[in-house]
């Protein structure tokens, strides 16, 4: 009951991220999200300038944008698109592991704007989810609403688990493999030690006969 508990929060602390973060005019950032096979994944973001005659960041102009590129474990594009200043960017995993996110600008207005800071807010499965847009599409009571949010964490805690066994098992075998090429290398060091000690033997007794000390 105790590893489900901490696999619950785990998993509540996974689905959700907030942060902010200063971009230059070349610079790219990019952030490593660990995710799950099909699961929904949703970015908002916010890109804001420093003004400095109000000493404070503030919503930048509409002609300043910010290109998104994602790529899945397999380093394949998933998601290469160019938004506005505000906006949001979605996709869906379709293999487990994980997915780089990186954001930059492509605006030829950036030299009015100096360093801007980037609000990013990244929602993984259910958190993803807009459940009052769905309530009003389906038509769905209060009591169905939570069921069904209740059926997409069992879910996405499914997932997570299957994605938690998935790296227990890769790990498990970069740990053989480990001690396997380990155990070969001290075997390969034990026989170049035979063998030198051996030619030395031979050399030692060699020198000694032509010096007829033996």
């Amino acid at each position: 009951m105790t590893s489900f508990k901490a696999l619950v929060t785990l998993h509540l602390l996974h689905l959700s991220t907030a942060l902010y973060f200063h971009i230059g005019e070349t610079e790219r950032k990019c952030f490593i999200e660990e995710i799950p096979d099909e699961t929904m994944v949703v970015g908002n973001y916010k890109v804001q300038a420093f003004d400095h005659s109000v000493k404070d960041y503030i919503p930048v102009s509409r002609d300043i944008g910010m290109h998104v590129d994602i790529a899945d474990p397999d380093e394949k594009t998933i998601l290469s698109r160019t938004y506005a200043a505000e906006g949001r960017f979605t996709f869906t995993s379709h293999s487990a592991g994980e997915h780089v996110i990186c954001l930059n600008s492509n605006s030829s207005a950036w030299f009015n704007a100096g360093q801007l800071r980037v609000h990013l807010d990244i929602s993984v499965g259910e958190h993803a989810v807009d459940y009052q847009q769905v309530q009003a599409k389906d038509k769905l009571t209060e009591l169905q609403l939570r069921v069904r949010q209740l059926l997409d964490q069992v879910e996405q805690i499914t997932k997570e688990q299957n994605y938690q066994r998935y790296r227990e098992e890769r790990f498990r075998q970069t740990s053989e493999s480990t001690n396997q090429r380990v155990l070969w290398w001290s075997i390969a060091q034990t026989l170049v030690l035979l063998i030198t000690g051996f030619w030395q033997m031979q050399h030692l007794k060699s020198f000694f006969e032509a010096k007829k000390l033996v």
